[in-house]
């Protein structure tokens, strides 16, 4: 499978998540996100910010949403709840939020 940008096919698996991170890059994200009607915000860009720094600098940690919510409750200043997050990643923060952040896809089960 693969995800067209650029002229170029970036190769993905099934479920769009690209199968070498090395791809990534904010415009591909961009790209991704639009083609599943996401106009990318600050907020977004928080969480996909948090979910690389938990990957890359924490031992490849994907974390679930119940620690995104935490996460981003205090990076806002305001408690949030699981719905903002899926507000923002409306087919599941830590998948979505993940694939578009250029993340393996995860392996866990559940999300929250």
């Amino acid at each position: 499978m693969g995800f067209e940008f650029n002229g170029t096919t970036i190769e993905t698996n099934a479920g769009g998540f690209l199968e070498n991170r090395e791809d990534w890059s904010e415009d591909l994200a961009k790209a991704m996100a639009a083609a599943e009607d996401i106009e990318l915000t600050d907020r977004h860009w928080d969480v996909i910010k948090f979910l690389r720094e938990e990957f890359f600098e924490n031992r490849e940690n994907q974390p679930n949403t119940r620690t995104i919510v935490k996460a981003m409750s205090s990076e806002w200043g305001e408690k949030i709840k699981q719905g903002d997050l899926y507000e923002l990643f409306p087919l599941d923060p830590s998948k979505q939020g993940g694939r578009i952040a250029g993340l393996p896809e995860s392996r866990r089960k559940g999300g929250y």
